[in-house]
């Protein structure tokens, strides 16, 4: 039966092997100047900064509706938790931690506001909270920028990715790393994805991905694409109820039974359900 691998340990901690895929995929240099922009707190400033010049991160969850009192109630911070996850093929990855490390404080000129300051990242350091669709930083800024489960959820996802190719150099590049269903795959997948998340925008078809990156100006240089498959418990945490929670298990195992497809191919591993979902990552160039 299959078993997830564990994690590797590297630079004095551990780092989850599909997110080692993606930094393999990154190409990571120590000259490079990072911009990482996510919804909360995710893994790949830590991850980055051992094997880079400097690392900015940026939160850019977006906020809520005012309460009643003029507080927002925002929470500091979110991350994208995958649970353990196995790639189709790759011996079976999983997500039980991350590299951390600092990095060098950004150069002034990078910034629009010259007095912002800069601390290397660590773990217990804040990261930097702006909206995704208008950083704060001037053209140019980054050799290498970052999305990592974010595009769809920190703001109007074309608008996102002109910021994110504006910040990049010409010759530096931008990676987006996110959910995608296959060309040829239908709709029915997203059903299972708003049971969980009623707000789920739905995930794009690759093509659609690509073709949202070259329209905002960018030049698709790499491109990989593979399934996954993680246990549903631990993604079920984020369902809004227990009923929302429920009604995916039934699906899901309705499927394994022989009944109605929804599209995330279930199966049972070990005694536990689980699921599949398909990732890529795709390398970009600002188009100058």
């Amino acid at each position: 039966m299959p078993q997830p691998a564990p994690a590797v340990q590297r630079s004095g901690g551990t780092i989850a092997p599909h997110l080692r895929r993606l930094l393999e995929f990154v190409e990571p240099g120590r000259d490079d100047v990072c911009l990482d922009v996510a919804r909360g707190r995710g893994p790949m400033p830590a991850a980055l900064a051992p094997r880079v010049r400097h690392v900015t991160a940026v939160d850019a969850m977006p906020e809520p509706p005012a309460r009643p009192g003029g507080s927002s109630g925002r929470m500091s911070t979110v991350e994208f938790g995958t649970g353990p996850v196995r790639i189709t093929g790759d011996g079976g990855p999983d997500d039980r931690g991350d590299d951390q490390g600092d990095g060098d404080p950004l150069p002034a000129a990078a910034t629009r506001e010259d007095h912002r300051p800069h601390r290397p990242i660590g773990p217990d350091r804040p990261t930097i909270k702006a909206d995704a669709t208008a950083l704060p930083y001037r053209d140019n800024a980054f050799s290498l920028v970052t999305a990592r489960f974010s595009l769809y959820t920190v703001g109007d996802p074309d608008g996102v990715l002109r910021e994110l190719l504006r910040v990049c150099r010409p010759d530096g590049r931008v990676i987006v790393a996110d959910l995608v269903r296959g060309n040829l795959a239908g709709p029915e997948r997203d059903r299972i994805e708003r049971l969980r998340d009623p707000g789920h925008p739905g995930t794009p078809s690759i093509a659609r991905l690509t073709e949202m990156i070259t329209s905002a100006g960018g030049s698709i240089r790499r491109l990989d694409v593979f399934t996954v498959e993680r246990p549903i418990e631990p993604w079920l945490a984020g369902a809004p109820d227990e009923a929302a929670a429920d009604r995916i298990r039934e699906a899901l195992l309705d499927e394994v039974d022989g009944g109605p497809r929804t599209g995330a191919k279930p199966r049972v591993i070990g005694g536990e359900l689980w699921f599949t979902q398909t990732w890529a990552h795709v390398a970009a160039e600002p188009i100058p």
